[in-house]
């Protein structure tokens, strides 16, 4: 499901008329997952603990399902913070940190190296590629910088 405009999901049903909860997501997420691919990507929108609607959250959707999390780090200032919060949130919701992904949101950062650095060292997982800021995103282009066979 995608809405119009790229705004937090909550939000973005409410303005389509659609109420998202985890209910309404688990049927068409276990069909999917029922096809049984060699490797199936489930991608959440705006991160771990944003709402769908009342008291759910996409992490909600997450733990329903008992799937292993790759968690996306936009790679600007506070990100270490960000990452590493949600790294704790998906532990302590009883999933595997299967693996992470740095996306190179400013490639300007200060630090940057030292940063990906201290990312690697503080998140309990691999980090399964660098995906630098792309002139045209394509699902393509962005699998040229994965490693996704260091995930288990």
């Amino acid at each position: 499901m995608a809405f119009e405009p790229a705004i937090a999901p909550h939000l973005a049903a409410r303005e389509a008329g659609v109420v998202l909860t985890v209910q309404s997501l688990l049927a068409p997420m276990r069909e999917i997952l029922d096809m049984q691919a060699d490797f199936t990507l489930i991608e959440g929108a705006g991160g771990w603990r944003v709402p769908l609607a009342d008291q759910d959250n996409l992490s909600d959707l997450a733990m329903a399902l008992d799937l292993p999390v790759i968690l996306v780090v936009g790679v600007r200032l506070g990100c270490i913070n960000h990452a590493l919060l949600t790294a704790e949130a998906i532990a302590q919701d009883g999933l595997q940190l299967a693996g992470w992904v740095a996306n190179i949101i400013d490639p300007k950062t200060a630090r940057l190296e030292e940063n990906l650095a201290t990312l690697a060292e503080r998140i309990p997982a691999p980090c399964l590629g660098r995906v630098p800021k792309l002139k045209l995103v394509t699902a393509e282009a962005v699998a040229e910088h994965l490693q996704l066979d260091l995930l288990d």
